[in-house]
């Protein structure tokens, strides 16, 4: 089966301070978005990346393309003003029925294992979300207050969503809704189920600068430094 990974790193990373979006920042003298792409095109041989960028660094990602990859299996595109569109550019790149992935470019610390686990869920029944389970208390909150929410019923979402192309295509022809904050919620208004696999607590989501020092962490022990 053809194998694509849709990369969605069009973030401004204004958490992080500054002007340069998170997924350029340096981690380990290397830029986040090197270990993401490094993951993917290390998993399998035929695997296809498309890199989804703001229109504003689209260079800058082709650099470091040029700088550490084979730029025969990395297309690049433009985001749009929401994650939703974003994750429709690309797929306007996927030209045969394939398994996609779509990936947050930030989650820069998967596993081969993790991406394997989801193409083999994805192959049998159309999707594979990765979650883990949510180790802190939670309550919801009401007008009135809040209540406390089992724990256990609640399942935290990772990337990469994937799904098999004719699932993902078409629900990504439905109009655009606020809920949309991931590919299972689009898939699930299309009126389909989707398939929850294991995640990896390691996959964590750079978002603020204690993230950087967490998976420079995480980096050394993986090379037993």
């Amino acid at each position: 089966m053809n194998k694509y990974a849709i990369v969605v790193a069009g973030g401004s990373g204004t958490r992080m301070g500054g002007h340069l979006p998170k997924q350029f920042m340096l981690l380990k003298n290397k830029p986040v978005l090197y270990y993401t792409l490094k993951a993917f095109l290390g998993s399998y041989p035929d695997l296809q990346i498309i890199l989804v960028l703001p229109a504003d660094f689209t260079d800058m990602g082709q650099e470091i393309i040029d700088a550490y990859f084979d730029k025969e299996r990395i297309r690049i595109t433009a985001g749009g003003d929401t994650r939703f569109q974003s994750v429709k550019n690309g797929l306007m790149l996927v030209e045969k029925e394939s398994i996609v992935f779509v990936h947050d470019g930030v989650r820069c610390l998967l596993s081969a294992d993790l991406i394997h686990r989801c193409y083999e869920a994805a192959l049998s029944t159309g999707s594979a979300v990765p979650t883990i389970t949510c180790k802190d208390s939670v309550r919801l909150l009401k007008e009135d207050g809040s209540d406390a929410i089992d724990r256990n019923r609640i399942m935290l979402v990772q990337t990469p969503q994937t799904f098999h192309s004719k699932i993902l295509l078409p629900a990504f022809q439905i109009d655009y809704k606020d809920k949309f904050t991931d590919e299972a919620t689009v898939v699930e208004a299309f009126g389909l189920k989707v398939t929850l696999v294991e995640g990896e607590e390691s996959n964590i989501k750079i978002t603020k600068p204690v993230d950087l020092l967490m998976a420079e962490k995480i980096l050394e022990e993986r090379s037993g430094i």
